[in-house]
């Protein structure tokens, strides 16, 4: 896409759920107000739609502080040929969200994801209400509006309190705070370097091995041996090929960058397959980080 479509058009970001989740949050805050939200029944279709052009930016959840990997967007990012161009860490802060003019103590049930009712586990045991257990946050919230329940509550974000029109009883009811949901950015296109691949880049990249011994510990020493810092790595069977892997690998550093091109070929030696999945600005927690490109 050229800039000035960019200019003319805001820019299409495909998302899993519905309008208020999480993940449409997390596009807003990385892409910024400005761009439109393309919500998706599935992980499938955000590829999808970002494949075929329907949207020019994907953002898929990959990983949560709590509760981990989200192994089926792994697999995805083998299966289709998109690049990573960015990620985002949101801050996972769920609301206590009812029919405006209900108070706190007329709440008897509380609708929303089961990850969600068990971050919130404590909490809700204080209030003595009911989990009821839904398909996603946001649509929890959506139901509670659509069927005029005064006696029920949704957790959802803050956002989906402004979508559906409900009030904020509480907020920060999740029992840790510690609670974070790393996101990816997908593109047809890789993020270009710029003037130069220094800088704080991150890149993932997917390869498998010959089963025989050492071999992960010399794939991996090829980053070791280079002082390249490996911030995660998460392996997933091969599908028709019992007790086989893949790795995927998040390293510090731009593929491009001469010391990054010495270990990834250095790995190509040991490697049976090999892909890049993208190069990419990293994310910092302090919130002093440089945004998706798109965005500027």
């Amino acid at each position: 896409m050229d800039k000035g479509f960019r200019r003319s058009m805001p820019l299409t970001v495909a998302f899993q759920g519905e309008p208020g989740a999480y993940s449409e949050l997390a596009a807003l805050e990385h892409f910024g107000t400005q761009v439109e939200t393309l919500p998706c029944h599935s992980f499938e279709q955000v590829f999808a739609s970002v494949t075929q052009g329907t949207a020019e930016r994907g953002l898929i959840p990959i990983e949560n502080s709590l509760a981990g990997s989200i192994h089926r967007n792994y697999d995805l990012l083998l299966r289709n040929q998109l690049n990573i161009v960015g990620e985002h860490h949101l801050r996972v802060s769920h609301c206590l969200l009812a029919l405006p003019g209900v108070k706190l103590e007329q709440i008897r049930q509380v609708h929303s994801h089961p990850q969600a009712l068990a971050q919130c586990e404590a909490s809700l045991a204080r209030l003595g209400v009911e989990a009821v257990a839904e398909a996603d946050t946001a649509g929890s919230a959506r139901l509670i509006r659509q069927q005029g329940a005064r006696s029920a509550g949704a957790l959802a974000s803050r956002r989906a309190a402004q979508v559906y029109q409900l009030e904020v009883l509480a907020e920060n009811m999740e029992d840790n705070p510690a609670n974070f949901t790393r996101f990816l950015a997908l593109s047809r296109e890789p993020q270009p370097a710029g003037e130069s691949p220094s800088g704080n880049y991150k890149t993932s990249l997917v390869f498998s091995l010959r089963n025989q011994p050492g071999a992960l510990f010399k794939a991996l020493s090829v980053f070791a041996l280079r002082d390249i810092d490996l911030t995660k790595i998460e392996s997933r069977p091969i599908p028709g090929q019992p007790w086989e892997y893949m790795f995927y690998v998040d390293f510090a550093g731009h593929a491009e960058a001469p010391v990054c091109q010495r270990a990834l070929n250095n790995l190509r030696e040991y490697a049976t397959f090999l892909r890049i999945l993208g190069s990419y600005i990293r994310h910092f927690q302090n919130g002093a980080l440089p945004k998706d490109s798109p965005k500027n």
